[in-house]
């Protein structure tokens, strides 16, 4: 699929292919966020969707179907129907044909607002509230606000009683029926004193305005996700083979195209440079604020910002290929997910509504037969609350008090308590490049307890360098050229600094690598000057871990004091050996990471233990975890990468609650068995399935600010539960005994629903605090350089 369905409408595909890729509807019956959760996961149920992006404001949804599928739209609007909404397949120009400008929360404010402060000024400034030609224009007033404004809840709780469902729209429309239906059978009764016309009409304008405050509000909650969608152009400048450029549509590129950047343009999908260098903007995408260096083979990535330079890249990658795509979906697959707390609050809304409407009728038989009894614990909980005037009469008190009842006990606040939360501090770890799998990751996060971090490209730079080399006496000249040979075909740091130290060629048979100990072939004796053995003409020649040879038989004797030597300056030390005899041996040094100590000291302030575990021998390990400012009884060496995960077993049975930190590729094993898995990674390695949570920018300095957030993100997610488990336990009993007059609970209901979203949408201004006497760990350490194009490691 092209980048371009990634940032417009206007998909530049073929319209046949277009309608099999995308599916656009029209939803009706959306009155709050909570039922565009319900719609998208309504959706998302149905086989073959991809994704769904369900717009509150527009009343929206776009479904995108996985490749290759025929798409059934069908299905879709069965699904939402199902849930109680509506759904129709939208006209082509995105807008229904008639559809008002008006629509939405704003027609029911145009009418419910002057309405609602004409009727207040007549009642509470003007007196006129038993005044009887008054009460007629309320009557009619108040009519066309129940009829118009009110039509939206009405729809919305018909719809869900057809689905054999209920929710907010019905506790609505029965509290504001019940306050008009009682003041209109007054009015016409000609019963003398205060009628509710301006209650019912309250209702609807104060519920629409807070509704229409949330979706305004809600729009910050998903701004990270809407700058990541205008991140890459529509247009591209392409190079012709003649040298020529021509302007072309960012769909229409396809691999090995040229494309011409200028200074100041947005690199519009991934690629590499072949001619020119530059310095580029990768913030929006990997959240690290120091441009990086480009030049021919550097890695370009869809969305990232030209700055200084003419560049002419290579297109690598297209469509959801591209590293923006694979950022851009995990963002809309961790806000559309659900976390495991969250069922504590589907569990209690699910039996809500019904519980509230038996509530409010107790409350109205209550004081329509037992007035007396009603009043007295009225009266007596006055002296310990505030003096509040129940509604006067027994049939006016029975009415307005159990519309009270159930226009309180909204069960919006309850639904938001999770999503917004988990919206909010989703958006806020992709801006610093932090991208979180799913809701329940997110949760996973901030319950961790242990850290275990993988040694190479996690804790150091992942790019050794040979320190020194020693060969054993009389050995052939061709031991640099064989060592070189058998590492230049891994990918493994270590491999790729050992086979340097050689340019000769030799012909290998039989070559492969052992995960998590090295690489071996056959060899021609002759061609290494060494006698053959048992009369066969080649040799088995190995390259990798001590251990590992010592587990084959090769006696590293000979070269014991060089071991331990470069052991205790941390190095990594590789054997070579032509079948059970040793021919040298390598010290592979690796940098730790600038920030290392700094990391791991704020991790432990935060009461987390840390762990290293490398497959380097112990004193190796040692010298690094020293470094690190990891204790020694935390090290776990010389392991294979399928011992990690049961060193991380080894913890969970301990009662840890364990995150894994590697790069993601022979930790796999361990980031799948930790409780949360974090790969550090580069853009281009982010469609990396093993891990919970990636790193896009390879500085682990992301590793306490993405834990810190998670449990923020955790602490958010309780403290909104609580608030809309305690908004409505005190809330509704308050109602039922009069404390509280159906205007009060229209606004204390749209209240609750911004004290949810406010309190979600403070995830964005978060931050790591330091720990005591350290600079933040969330802050840029000084590298000493600019940095450079990054290639993932092994």
């Amino acid at each position: 699929m092209p980048m371009a369905e990634l940032t417009t409408t206007n998909e530049r595909k073929p319209a046949a292919a277009q309608s099999n890729a995308v599916t656009d509807l029209a939803i009706t019956g959306m009155t709050c966020g909570n039922c565009a959760r319900h719609v998208t996961q309504a959706i998302q149920s149905v086989a073959g969707v991809r994704s769904a992006e369900v717009s509150l404001e527009g009343r929206t949804a776009r479904v995108k179907w996985e490749p290759d599928f025929a798409g059934n739209p069908a299905a879709v609007i069965q699904a939402v129907e199902s849930e109680g909404y509506g759904a129709k397949l939208m006209a082509s120009e995105g807008r229904e044909p008639g559809e008002s400008l008006l629509a939405g929360w704003k027609l029911n404010m145009l009418l419910g607002v002057p309405v609602t402060l004409l009727l207040m000024l007549g009642e509470w400034l003007l007196q006129f509230d038993t005044v009887r030609w008054f009460q007629w224009l309320s009557f009619v007033l108040a009519g066309l606000v129940q009829v118009l404004a009110g039509a939206r809840f009405y729809r919305g709780a018909w719809a869900q009683l057809k689905a054999g469902s209920s929710n907010m729209d019905t506790l609505v429309a029965l509290g504001s029926t019940t306050a008009f239906g009682y003041s209109a059978w007054a009015l016409f009764a000609g019963h003398a004193g205060h009628l509710y016309f301006m209650e019912a009409v309250a209702i609807i304008t104060l519920i629409s305005v807070g509704h229409w405050i949330e979706s305004r509000v809600s729009v910050r909650a998903s701004a990270a996700l809407r700058k990541l969608l205008n991140l890459a152009p529509a247009m591209a400048r392409r190079q012709n083979p003649d040298g020529t450029e021509t302007e072309a549509a960012v769909a229409d590129l396809v691999i090995g195209d040229n494309v011409v950047l200028r200074p100041g343009d947005h690199v519009p999908t991934d690629g590499t440079v072949v001619e020119g260098n530059s310095a580029v903007d990768e913030s929006m995408l990997t959240g690290e604020s120091v441009p990086a260096d480009k030049a021919k083979g550097g890695l370009l990535y869809a969305g990232t910002v030209n700055l200084n330079g003419r560049v002419l890249m290579r297109v690598t990658a297209t469509g959801e290929g591209t590293a923006l795509a694979h950022v851009i979906a995990a963002v809309r697959r961790a806000q559309s997910s659900r976390a495991d707390i969250q069922r504590i609050g589907d569990r209690v809304s699910s039996i809500f509504v019904p519980l509230v409407i038996l509530i409010a009728a107790a409350a109205a038989l209550w004081w329509g037969l037992a007035p007396e009894s009603a009043r007295t614990a009225h009266e007596w909980l006055s002296r310990f609350l505030w003096v509040a005037h129940a509604p006067e009469g027994r049939l006016g008190a029975a009415f307005i008090i159990a519309s009270a009842v159930l226009i309180i006990a909204c069960p919006c606040a309850m639904g938001l308590a999770t999503p917004a939360a988990i919206m909010a501090g989703s958006n806020a770890a992709a801006r610093r490049g932090i991208l979180v799998r799913d809701g329940v990751a997110l949760e996973k996060a901030g319950r961790i307890t242990a850290v275990i971090f993988d040694k190479t490209g996690t804790l150091t730079a992942g790019r050794p360098e040979l320190a020194n080399t020693w060969v054993v006496q009389g050995s052939d000249g061709t031991v640099p050229a064989l060592a070189a040979a058998l590492a230049r075909n891994s990918n493994h740091p270590v491999s790729k600094a050992v086979a340097g130290v050689s340019g000769a060629t030799l012909e290998l048979m039989d070559w492969k690598e052992v995960q998590g100990a090295g690489v071996q072939a056959l060899v021609r004796h002759d061609a290494i000057g060494t006698p053959g053995q048992n009369g066969k003409p080649q040799v088995q020649a190995r390259l990798g871990s001590l251990r590992w040879l010592r587990e084959v038989g090769v006696d590293l004797g000979p070269g014991e004091a060089f071991v331990q030597q470069w052991s205790a300056e941390g190095a990594t030390l590789v054997a070579l050996a032509a079948e059970q005899s040793l021919l040298a041996l390598f010290a592979v040094r690796d940098s730790v990471k600038p920030g290392t100590f700094e990391v791991v000291r704020q991790l432990n302030a935060q009461g987390l233990r840390t762990y290293l575990a490398t497959g380097d021998n112990a004193t190796t390990a040692g010298a690094i975890a020293r470094q690190a400012g990891i204790a020694a009884d935390h090290v776990f060496a010389e392991v294979r990468p399928e011992q990690k995960a049961e060193f991380v077993k080894q913890l969970q049975r301990q009662g840890q609650r364990v995150a894994f930190v590697g790069d993601g590729i022979n930790d796999a094993p361990a980031l799948e068995q930790a409780d949360l898995g974090i790969a550090v990674s580069r853009a281009s390695d982010i469609a990396r399935e093993a891990a919970d949570v990636i790193l896009l920018n390879s500085e682990i300095q992301a590793v306490p600010e993405s834990l810190g957030l998670a449990r923020a993100t955790l602490r958010t997610i309780k403290q909104n539960l609580f608030w809309a488990f305690f908004y409505n336990a005190a809330g509704i009993p308050l109602a039922a005994l009069g404390f509280m007059s159906p205007i009060l609970c229209a606004a204390a209901m749209g209240l609750s629903d911004l004290v949810v979203i406010g309190n979600a949408l403070r995830l964005t201004r978060w931050r790591l605090r330091p720990a005591r006497g350290l600079q933040s760990a969330a802050m840029p350490v000084d590298r000493g350089h600019r940095r450079s194009e990054h290639q993932s490691h092994s």
